[in-house]
């Protein structure tokens, strides 16, 4: 999926992580790129987010998240998004979550945007 504004990024993520394919979502991000998955936690460059995307994956939860606003300079954007997690837990409970995010785009050579900075819990540390 490629992403043409910076501010369909939320719901492109949310859209990616329902087809349970950790390679669809991970094409959203720069090589070089910081995932913040959780608080406190930190996954920098591609393998490492790999890794953390396959978690969330691994709750194969259903996702909404839509975008609050965007702020857009050059090739660079600060995107504020929502989301919503429904998913279930590897001993068969459910999980719920929820949260606001805090994400840094960059405007790729072809036109289209990833993540450079994605802090999927942007209201903690």
């Amino acid at each position: 999926m490629t992403v043409t504004r910076p501010e369909e990024m939320n719901a492109a993520f949310a859209e990616a992580v329902g087809s349970g394919d950790v390679e669809r979502v991970l094409a959203l991000y720069e090589p070089g790129a910081l995932l913040a998955p959780r608080p406190g936690a930190r996954a920098r460059g591609i393998d490492e987010i790999r890794t953390a995307l396959g978690e969330l994956l691994a709750l194969r939860g259903t996702m909404r998240s839509r975008n609050l606003w965007c702020m857009e300079v050059g090739e660079l954007a600060l995107v504020r998004g929502e989301w919503h997690l429904e998913g279930t837990a590897a001993d068969g409970s459910p999980v719920e979550l929820s949260s606001r995010t805090a994400e840094v785009v960059r405007r790729q050579e072809d036109g289209s945007w990833l993540y450079v900075l994605d802090h999927a819990f942007g209201d903690d540390d």
